[in-house]
């Protein structure tokens, strides 16, 4: 069963008319930072195939990126780096990248959609929906362009570190993964908070003594 306008249109029964969705890509890896994007559809908006990120192919999610960008009201995007998840965890800074991403809309919007999170931190009327990304349009569309967003981005660091094959594993933590992290040591983009890397830092320090 695909997403569909549910939530919105309850949302707008209630008078409200920019209703924004609001998801994240990136809570789980070793390095990286984590992305966030709020996305405002059209009413009656249809977009063929849209589902939670995660159970689309590469292909799938480009293309519906592509028709949400062109389709959307208005598109967020923020992130929270490696260092700032290391300081604050991960949690937090998923808020913050997700605060930042509604900042980043071009009008503020009265009402916000978000998957299984709370943001105390912005005083708008909002809902937490238990696996939103595959019950509303809005909260998938914002999960296909966080994750696009960020699949691009580890691509941009698979160039400048190539050694960690960035661009396959996107920086979650597959085999291939920790067997480079324990070759090469942690880089400048790992979670220096996440027990791998920790570990893997730990191991190249007292390599070297």
């Amino acid at each position: 069963m695909e997403p569909t306008d549910l939530f919105e249109t309850e949302a707008r029964r209630c008078g409200y008319r920019l209703v924004a969705g609001l998801d994240e890509a990136g809570r789980g890896p070793l390095a990286g930072p984590v992305v966030a994007a709020a996305v405002i559809l059209p009413r009656r908006c249809q977009l063929a195939g849209l589902n939670d990120s995660k159970q689309l192919t590469e292909m799938e999610r480009e293309r519906l990126y592509d028709e949400i960008r062109q389709r959307a009201v208005g598109i967020g995007v923020g992130q929270a780096s490696e260092r700032e998840i290391d300081a604050i965890n991960i949690l937090e800074a998923t808020r913050l990248a997700m605060c930042r991403a509604i900042q980043a809309l071009p009008a503020m919007p009265d009402y916000l959609l978000l998957d299984a999170i709370e943001l105390s931190a912005v005083s708008l009327p909002q809902r937490a929906i238990i696996k939103g990304d595959t019950l509303s349009m809005s909260i998938a569309a914002a999960s296909v362009i966080a994750k696009v967003t960020r699949d691009r981005l580890m691509g941009d660091y698979h160039r400048q570190y190539p050694q960690y094959n960035f661009q396959a594993h996107k920086g979650y933590g597959t085999a291939e993964h920790l067997r480079m992290l324990a070759e090469h040591g942690p880089c400048a983009i790992h979670r220096r908070s996440f027990r791998p890397v920790g570990e893997a830092a730990l191991a190249a320090e007292q390599a070297v003594k």
